[in-house]
């Protein structure tokens, strides 16, 4: 079995879409072959669409943008839609994080990837959207199942075995085991040290553009 792991993320380095696929990797074990594909910009290669026709299934892993997906994962999407030869018994999973706290805010993004399946003639199988998408690299290192990820560990390890079984399930939506005002402090303090580190104060997020 050979499944492709899709980063969509515009980050090309230490983004939480690929700490969630580099999860999954370890929950579907060494029995399958892994094919990786990073898009980060609006562009598809046709190496990259060659490769992933190659394959079983499909798991595409983003940040959440404006309750949608990114624009560039949006352009490829149209491109794999007019460049692919329509296989209806290949599988689409999703996994979408975000900054918001409550997974469920993923909701109309998994949506999206559903809606772009019923129009390809792929299947939709199934995704997670992960609240507290921000806080992940704070955390990575954490053995699976312990810690502030286990609810996602969870998620995620179910989201292999339907995987690994060809098998369709519901989109399931968690958040990161931290409580709600500690990761919005947490948050807060992260953007206040950006602002900083570019010259800004935060004060300047209130500024109104003339």
């Amino acid at each position: 079995m050979r499944i492709a792991l899709i980063n969509g993320s515009p980050k090309v380095k230490n983004s939480s879409s690929s700490i969630l696929l580099e999860d999954l990797k370890g929950y579907l074990g060494k029995n399958v072959e892994i094919v990786n594909v990073e898009l980060h910009s609006p562009v598809i290669t046709k190496e990259d669409i060659e490769e992933l026709m190659k394959t079983d299934a499909w798991v595409f892993s983003c940040p959440l943008y404006v309750d949608g997906i990114p624009g560039h994962l949006l352009s490829c999407l149209i491109q794999l839609e007019e460049s692919c030869v329509k296989n209806s018994k290949k599988h689409i999973y999703g996994i979408v994080n975000c900054g918001f706290y409550e997974g469920i805010q993923a909701k109309i993004a998994l949506k999206i990837l559903q809606n772009w399946c019923l129009k390809t003639g792929y299947i939709w199988s199934g995704g997670i959207g992960v609240g507290g998408g921000g806080g992940l690299a704070m955390i990575s290192n954490m053995k699976p199942g312990q810690g502030p990820k286990a609810a996602i560990d969870r998620a995620i390890e179910k989201l292999a075995l339907s995987i690994l079984k060809n098998d369709i399930t519901e989109n399931q939506y968690v958040s990161i085991a931290f409580p709600r005002f500690l990761y919005k402090m947490a948050a807060q303090l992260g953007w206040r040290q950006m602002i900083k580190a570019n010259g800004g104060k935060a004060k300047d997020l209130g500024k109104k553009l003339d």
